[in-house]
């Protein structure tokens, strides 16, 4: 395997480009100007050529990210299925006690259907009683 060797270029900097790059060499572990604008190069190339960086992201980025979807997603479907049964519960009690033609209930599926639109899903209990009260 042969080695590849460097070429000189010339290269011309704003002086402010030139302060911040020395600014950042050793944060960087750069020993020289040229190794720094090497990095900066391979780093400007690797997120042109990955589609805007997508798949310049470090690993652990990505996985710690899949990781935290991952575990929200398992989080809010069992906080679903909990409500769920408390839901089913509520209506089998209901509708135990409670005699109610079905175009009743087709007319009201559609009345809390826009309701829950309108409000983004926060009906609250105070006016859906008012409107049983008839105010």
């Amino acid at each position: 395997m042969t080695e590849e060797t460097k070429d000189r270029i010339p290269v011309w900097l704003y002086p402010s480009t030139i302060e911040c790059m020395d600014a950042l060499l050793e944060m960087d572990n750069c020993k020289s100007r040229s190794e720094f604008i090497e990095k900066a190069v391979r780093l400007y190339s690797g997120y042109i050529a990955g589609e805007k960086g997508a798949m310049f992201l470090p690993t652990a980025i990505t996985s710690a990210m899949s990781g935290i979807v991952s575990t929200t997603e398992n989080r809010i479907a069992r906080v679903m299925f909990k409500l769920a049964v408390e839901m089913s519960m509520m209506m089998n009690i209901l509708a135990s006690t409670a005699d109610v033609d079905e175009n009743t209930l087709r007319r009201l599926r559609g009345k809390c259907v826009s309701d829950v639109k309108k409000s983004i899903g926060a009906v609250n209990f105070e006016d859906v009683a008012k409107f049983q009260k008839g105010e």
